[in-house]
């Protein structure tokens, strides 16, 4: 199991002057659930949360992550931790 991509929101979020892509991630498990997390990338530097949401389907996560509020992204960035590329 790995994570991949899901979706993509259409409005970057905007912190500290810099401007990141949001992705949203999620990958299934053994259950046939899936895990949703958030993926801020911005150039060559990217920032993961850990596993957000659990979902009962790829759609779900899909849904979850569309409606994802400022202030919940906020926080999620706060919460993610740097990744090599």
């Amino acid at each position: 199991m790995a994570w991949k991509p899901v979706t993509t929101l259409d409005t970057p979020f905007r912190t500290g002057g810099r401007k990141f892509l949001v992705r949203i991630d999620g990958e299934e498990r053994k259950d046939g659930t899936w895990g949703g997390r958030v993926v801020f990338v911005d150039g060559s530097n990217i920032r993961v949360t850990s596993q957000e949401t659990s979902q009962p389907n790829r759609g779900a996560v899909e849904y979850w992550g569309t409606g994802l509020e400022p202030i919940y992204l906020e926080g999620a960035f706060a919460r993610a931790r740097e990744e090599a590329p």
